[in-house]
């Protein structure tokens, strides 16, 4: 999906890592959201309290899920899936645009 039709986006953005990670949430008639945004190349660790379905749209990233010992290599067009209530780490490599649904 490009586009998403009869939505309302937050005027205030979230920044993160001083602002090398920002996302806009995207608020759904149905009380659904998603956030979209990009994160600049470096490492970070995100927490999630609802379960995420992370979709990377276009650059390159590691990630290590939760119980997991191994960074998996994420491009865009590809997407994982984040457990609720846990921390996961990326290495972001390239600029990375992403859309993150909370299920």
């Amino acid at each position: 999906m490009k586009n998403f039709e009869n939505v309302s986006v937050a005027l205030e953005g979230n920044s993160y890592f001083d602002g090398a990670v920002t996302s806009r949430t995207v608020n759904f008639a149905d009380g659904s959201k998603k956030t979209l945004g990009f994160m600049l190349p470096g490492e970070y660790e995100f927490g999630t309290a609802a379960a995420e379905l992370m979709e990377i749209t276009s650059g390159e990233l590691d990630v290590k899920l939760p119980g997991s010992k191994e960074w998996v290599n994420v491009k865009g067009g590809a997407s994982f899936n984040v457990p609720a209530n846990s921390k996961f780490q990326v290495n972001v490599k390239t600029v990375t645009d992403y859309c993150c649904s909370y299920l």
